[in-house]
């Protein structure tokens, strides 16, 4: 729990403090000095009845300084505004995840992957899932979790045979070559950002890109153009506010700079285990929603009077209750 306006309470503090000050330093009333002799005064507070009386009253007057205490403790911390995390965020923000996978549907890592997912869109409630291959959109974002579950199981399969169904393979990696173009990962990164709808602006849902594959598309000394670069990567993740997950199987420093950019884990997983456990370190840190003016806001915060006023009522009717005391 935090406080709006922790002023208060600061000024309720030394208010507090102040007040058992005076009690302890301002001199007793003169008719409090001087006390009147009784007679028989050691008989008198032997009485049963007396000891009874004495005891009682000590203890009512400890409560009751005590409830006081907290009572005002609890109204100054009530009037500044006391807030807690809104549980609604995550459904009034859904997260859009695009998985985008450029190594080959044979490779036990994009296995991992699939049957990762498949089991996560069973959990799933708001959230949206698709899937990108490196030409191909696979799975357009949905919200229909058995089919996608489904899917990704059927995929997800063809890593585990030694001769999978050429026609799955082609579903989810069309053969295609060209003669002027040579795809690179940022190419395939900029095809799974347009999978979001609306890509080149940001929205009111959290968008997360997690990309599993090699850390280079291009053989070396490639003369072939892409399309993409980098920036221009970067710049597509900016304007739709998603944040861009890398796992791949060596280390890049443009692809690292692009996961610290826009807020994103990046990892180097060689094994299929490896990947599992990545993916669960990126699941344990979803996408934040990204403002028009670029702020990320990962949870919001709302008014949360009811614990406060409810220690308040309760401290009102015992404070009542030992007052009654005190009078009889």
């Amino acid at each position: 729990m935090d406080l709006r306006w922790w002023p208060i309470v600061i000024a309720g503090l030394l208010a507090l403090l102040a007040c058992f000050a005076l009690a302890v330093l301002l001199p007793q009333a003169p008719d409090r000095r001087s006390l009147r002799p009784l007679a028989n005064i050691s008989r008198l507070i032997r009485l049963p009845e007396y000891a009874r009386a004495a005891r009682l009253r000590s203890v009512s007057t400890i409560a009751t300084l005590v409830l006081l205490v907290v009572l005002f403790g609890a109204a100054a911390v009530a009037a500044s505004r006391p807030t807690g995390a809104d549980e609604t965020f995550a459904r009034s923000h859904p997260e859009d995840v695009m998985l985008c996978v450029a190594s080959p549907l044979t490779d036990p890592a994009t296995g991992a992957l699939l049957r990762h997912y498949a089991q996560r869109a069973g959990a799933y409630q708001t959230e949206r899932i698709g899937l990108t291959s490196v030409n191909s959109r696979v799975v357009p974002l949905t919200r229909d979790y058995q089919y996608a579950a489904g899917r990704f199981g059927d995929l997800a399969r063809a890593s585990e045979v030694p001769d999978p169904d050429r026609a799955l393979l082609d579903q989810f990696a069309a053969r295609v070559t060209y003669t002027d173009y040579a795809a690179s990962v940022d190419d395939a990164l900029s095809l799974c950002l347009t999978g979001f709808p609306d890509f080149e602006q940001k929205s009111p849902h959290r968008r997360s890109v997690v990309y599993l594959g090699p850390p280079t598309l291009r053989a070396a000394g490639e003369a072939r153009p892409a399309l993409f670069d980098a920036q221009r990567v970067a710049d597509l993740a900016a304007a739709a506010g998603a944040q861009i997950n890398v796992v791949t199987t060596g280390d890049d420093e443009a692809l690292r700079a692009l996961a610290d950019r826009t807020g994103g884990q990046f990892a180097v997983a060689a094994t299929p285990s490896a990947v599992e456990d990545e993916l669960a370190r990126i699941d344990a840190h979803p996408a934040p929603l990204v403002l028009e003016n670029g702020t990320r806001v990962t949870s919001q915060t709302r008014d949360a009077p009811v614990p406060v006023l409810a220690v308040v009522l309760v401290v009102t009717a015992l404070l009542s209750v030992t007052l009654v005391v005190l009078r009889r």
